[in-house]
């Protein structure tokens, strides 16, 4: 059988008549006698059409991005602008005269942020400057209102949140923001650092007064920290680069100007003297109940300042428990009256004009008048007949009033002629230091002396100095009467390594080497001889040059005479001096008040611990032993 289907059975169709034999087929439907191409102009006008439409909308667009939508792109394309930040130079370290850091700097973190990356369009939340501070108040110790605000600045690409924060809040930080980040929420993508060190002083409380300290921004404020800010800051830098959200565009490149460190101070302080010198006067005010005392040691030959110690004192890295009162340096800005310590320049004018010498017979009443009043010493006693030597030994006032009185015929050539004196040893002038907030002390014109004046400025009332001009009184004459002008710094190092010393100090002859000798061992008698009031600063096996004092105090407050100053200045050893040091303490409250009481054993302390530092053997020698009395009628 076939596969194909059967026709179904009906009428055949009719036959195809046949053609003719020779007859022509006739054309077919649609064909040409010729070929002929098609019209183009239908597609020219399709594509014309096209291209017209497509630079129509590329015509719109354009209009679109430079007018209509034109602040929209133009905040787009701020974000990925270039910024400039700043890169802070290192603070040069400030040591002692060995090199032993005593203020320098540590790793730390100016913690800044973009306000713009914190406004809702870019951080994707309504109020991330809010929940960034929420989450970052108890990391930088600022309260959230504080940063909030500071976040909330849109207008601003920088701003600094918290400055020099350790390595390690900053890795707190950095945690949190990965951990954000994972979430899909991180509103801290705005934050950064930047490398800020931290002014750290290794010794804390230790010659706070010397040093001071430095603000928030790094900026020295306070003692030499401040007088030296240009050498010690340096020059920073900047540093300007492309970012796009928050991050720098690695292949933008960047203009970076480099900071420059700032030298390295090196100071004539000890620290180990320092040390013994701070401990030893914050022990004496404490017990004393006292206001406040200074320490001063000085190297007699150079002029250098060991220490300088200030009680109380304060942590110049944490100033936010400081007594502001304790700021400062009192050893330099306060000014007082000395007392009996100033007596021994009143000696040297004795004897350096001739007027007496130590075996000179001084008569010394119980009381002497002068002018409108009666003069006194410390204690009644009847009639004493001393010595020049004795007068200062015992530390009589009237005794050098007495004294005094032999430079000239006329008291106002003896108030001219000592006056040379005191100034040429000073005193109305500023030290040399030129250490901020110091004061020159109080030194009136001799034809300005009231009449009650001209009779206490000899033994050490009615005129004011500061410790460090008592100290180089004291150098003065231990250095054979040539006064050197103190110091307190020994040179800089620059950032290349370079050293550049100190200008050397200015030195002047005050008194004849013949008449310091004569002086220091009227001294050796205040100290060396049981009638002398400075017996509490002996120190075995040392000859010892000392005086006491014991001035009335005028109250800062209400300017009137209250309570008093006590002080002790001495050098050692006494017939080939080395080294200075002078202590006060101002409104002792407890126990005694005489100087000899307060300060003599501090000097004695001090000044031993010295002496041992610094290797200074005993001469070995015995003192002279002026005599301090003499027989009535001799």
């Amino acid at each position: 059988m076939s596969g194909r289907p059967r026709r179904a059975p009906g009428p055949r169709p009719a036959s195809r008549p046949a053609r003719a034999s020779g007859a022509a087929r006739p054309p077919r439907p649609g064909r040409q006698g010729t070929l002929r191409l098609g019209n183009p102009r239908p597609r020219l006008r399709l594509f014309g059409i096209v291209l017209t439409l497509v630079m129509l909308a590329f015509t719109v667009r354009l209009l679109q991005v430079q007018a209509v939508d034109a602040s929209t792109y133009a905040s787009k394309a701020d974000v990925n602008r270039y910024i400039t930040v700043p890169l802070a130079a290192e603070r040069g370290t400030v040591t002692d005269r060995d090199g032993v850091a005593l203020a320098t700097t540590v790793d730390a973190y100016d913690i800044t942020a973009d306000p713009y990356l914190f406004t809702p369009e870019q951080a994707k939340v309504p109020d991330a400057p809010a929940q960034a501070a929420e989450l970052l108040a108890p990391i930088l110790g600022v309260d959230e209102e504080t940063l909030t605000e500071r976040l909330s600045h849109a207008e601003r690409r920088y701003v600094v949140l918290a400055r020099q924060q350790s390595p390690q809040v900053w890795r707190q930080i950095t945690d949190l923001k990965r951990t954000l980040a994972g979430s899909g929420r991180n509103v801290l993508a705005g934050v950064y650092s930047e490398e800020h060190a931290k002014r750290v002083y290794p010794n804390r409380r230790l010659a706070a007064g010397v040093l001071g300290f430095v603000n928030s921004e790094g900026e020295g404020r306070g003692g030499l920290e401040a007088k030296y800010e240009k050498v010690l800051a340096g020059r920073d830098g900047t540093i300007t680069y492309a970012q796009s959200g928050g991050r720098q565009v690695p292949t933008a490149g960047e203009r970076e100007r480099p900071a420059q460190p700032g030298s390295d101070v090196e100071l004539t302080l000890d620290r180990d003297i320092q040390w013994a010198a701070q401990r030893a006067i914050e022990e004496q005010v404490e017990k004393s109940r006292a206001d406040r005392g200074y320490v001063i040691v000085q190297d007699v030959r150079t002029g250098e300042i060991l220490a300088m110690a200030n009680a109380p004192g304060y942590d110049p890295g944490d100033l936010s428990k400081a007594d502001a009162s304790a700021l400062g340096n009192p050893a330099v800005q306060d000014a007082y009256e000395p007392g009996s310590t100033s007596k021994v320049m009143s000696m040297a004018a004795v004897l350096e004009e001739g007027a007496a010498d130590p075996d000179t017979h001084v008569v010394v009443p119980n009381r002497l008048p002068r002018a409108d009043r009666s003069f006194a010493d410390d204690v009644d006693h009847p009639t004493w007949y001393l010595t020049l030597n004795g007068v200062l030994a015992k530390s009589s006032n009237i005794g050098t009033i007495l004294a005094v009185e032999q430079l000239g015929d006329t008291q106002k050539e003896v108030n001219r002629v000592l006056h040379s004196y005191l100034r040429k040893f000073g005193i109305g002038r500023k030290t040399g230091l030129d250490f901020p907030g110091e004061t020159p002390g109080i030194l009136a014109e001799p034809e300005e002396w009231n009449a009650s004046q001209q009779y206490t400025i000899p033994f050490g009332q009615g005129l004011s100095i500061n410790a460090v001009q008592a100290a180089s009184v004291y150098s003065t004459i231990a250095n054979g009467g040539v006064r050197v002008e103190p110091s307190l710094v020994r040179g800089t190092t620059g950032p290349d390594g370079a050293w550049t010393p100190a200008p050397k100090p200015k030195r002047n002859r005050v008194v004849s080497e013949k008449t310091a000798r004569t002086l220091a061992t009227m001294l050796e008698s205040v100290v060396d001889d049981w009638e002398g009031t400075g017996t509490t600063a002996r120190i075995p096996g040392y000859r010892v040059a000392g005086k006491t004092g014991t001035a009335n105090r005028v109250d800062p407050d209400t300017g009137r005479y209250n309570g008093y100053t006590s002080s002790f200045a001495g050098f050692a050893p006494a017939d080939t001096p080395r080294v200075t040091v002078y202590c006060a303490v101002q409104n002792p409250r407890q126990g005694s008040y005489f100087g000899s009481q307060v300060c003599g054993p501090v000097y004695q302390e001090v000044m031993k611990y010295t002496l041992k530092a610094l290797r200074i053997p005993p001469t070995g020698t015995e003192p002279p032993r002026l005599p301090v009395t003499f027989e009535p009628g001799d």
